[in-house]
């Protein structure tokens, strides 16, 4: 284990010849958004990326906020945030939700255009008066500004909602355009930490569009099937040292 995780080997590889699905996770799909030769290189040649710290911190309000909703969800009542922003919806209530919200299982759709088993885990799922399916995603952080979706790195944050309204449309169900982020945010103006932290919460919509997935999912079967990665993303910070550091290597 190193300083700020571990080196991993994946443990299923893609065989291009193989009849067997090949499972692709949300977040192998972000990879391939970010850097194609990283996520090749990953799942090809089982070379990962070194893995980062834990964010047990907001796991922890992850959790925090998934018993709270479950609350309702037993009751069958609306939370009060969403009393507060004038939304009668209710926590859904689904036998498979356990299963969905787990990381190594989560919600699972066959592609067969490229035979991927393709899943992802969600925080949790509300329902509204005609019965559609909303997407819920938590998000926690510690800023002065007010939280928004505007930054150029939370087109990730948009692109996992997007997915997950896939991959429930996936289970034949009726699912809203519109998502909510229930974003937490850590207030540092506390005249002493007196042992909690502090959070404002704040509810953004976000109206998704899943239509890029299909065509995504295809262009990573391409990859895939190639001999080679392909090359090295200019803007990938993992391909940089990897350049410089067989570079440095090599004038040794």
């Amino acid at each position: 284990m190193g300083k700020f995780g571990s080196f991993h080997r994946p443990r299923k590889l893609y065989i291009p010849d193989s009849e067997e699905p090949f499972e692709i996770s949300r977040s192998k799909v972000e990879l391939f958004m970010d850097c194609p030769r990283c996520f090749y290189l990953d799942r090809r040649r089982g070379i990962g990326r070194p893995s980062g710290p834990p964010f047990t911190l907001n796991s922890a309000v992850d959790t925090l906020l998934k018993k709270e909703f479950d609350v309702h969800r037993v009751a069958g009542t609306t939370h009060p945030l969403l009393k507060h922003y004038g939304l009668n919806f209710v926590p859904a209530k689904r036998a498979e939700l356990e299963a969905w919200r787990h990381n190594f299982t989560g919600i699972r759709v066959h592609h067969e255009p490229t035979n991927f088993i393709v899943y992802g885990a969600i925080d949790d799922l509300w329902q509204d008066e005609a019965g559609n399916y909303i997407v819920v995603d938590y998000k926690a952080t510690s800023k002065v500004t007010e939280v928004n979706l505007d930054a150029e790195w939370q087109m990730s944050y948009k692109r996992q909602m997007e997915f997950y309204q896939w991959l429930l449309r996936g289970q034949k169900l009726k699912v809203s355009d519109t998502g909510y982020f229930v974003y937490c945010n850590g207030k540092t103006d506390r005249e002493a930490f007196d042992g909690k932290l502090e959070f404002e919460i704040k509810l953004i919509p976000y109206v998704g569009n899943d239509g890029w997935i299909p065509m995504t999912l295809a262009q990573i079967q391409t990859c895939l099937q190639e001999d080679v990665p392909p090359l090295s993303q200019p803007d990938c910070d993992y391909c940089e040292y990897r350049q410089n550091a067989a570079q440095a290597e090599s004038e040794q």
